[in-house]
């Protein structure tokens, strides 16, 4: 059995999870989400979880960086993926700064509201689910920068042809840089 865990990282109120698991002979069974945990973990409340989504994505695509204003509980269920975020808020102590994180099925990251949130699939057929604590909706508030941004010094595990709209899309392609979204 491995425990319910918390652990803080580089950027505030953005918090990576180990799921607790059982596993036998069968196979295993992670708990995805229980509040009570996270509240005794002291973890800052998620919400009522008004949407899930889940994205399957070829090894070497990635998808993001987007910052709603919403909050995601974020995990890899099947695969896995080099996840990355970066903290858009210009009110907050750790704006600018970027934390990557491997997630492969028993890990998630709880990203608060203006936290960009980004990933690239390392398995071919990753499968992410997103948990929002507000439902997605065109035009919604928020922003995004290109996850290519070279002031951000992501070093993305695998190379990403800019070309090939199989592994980066257009949308995200042609978002603005990060010092572009964020200026006042």
């Amino acid at each position: 059995m491995i425990d319910f865990a918390v652990q803080p990282s580089a950027i505030d109120g953005l918090v990576i999870v180990t799921m607790k698991q059982i596993s036998d002979e069968r196979g295993t069974v992670r708990e995805f989400f229980r509040r009570s945990a996270f509240e005794s973990a002291g973890v800052v409340d998620l919400g009522p979880i008004e949407q899930v989504n889940v994205t399957e994505t070829r090894r070497g695509a990635v998808r993001g960086i987007h910052a709603e204003h919403m909050t995601k509980l974020v995990a890899v269920v099947f695969g896995e993926a080099f996840g990355v975020y970066v903290d858009m808020r210009r009110e907050s102590s750790t704006f600018g700064a970027v934390e990557t994180v491997t997630l492969v099925p028993g890990t998630q990251v709880l990203v608060p509201r203006g936290v960009g949130n980004s990933f690239q699939a390392i398995a071919d057929g990753t499968q992410f689910a997103y948990c929002f604590d507000q439902e997605w909706r065109p035009g919604m508030a928020g922003t995004a920068c290109t996850p290519l941004d070279p002031a951000l010094g992501i070093e993305w595990p695998l190379p990403i042809d800019v070309d090939d709209r199989a592994q980066i899309s257009e949308k995200d392609l042609a978002a603005p840089t990060f010092q572009e979204a964020t200026r006042a």
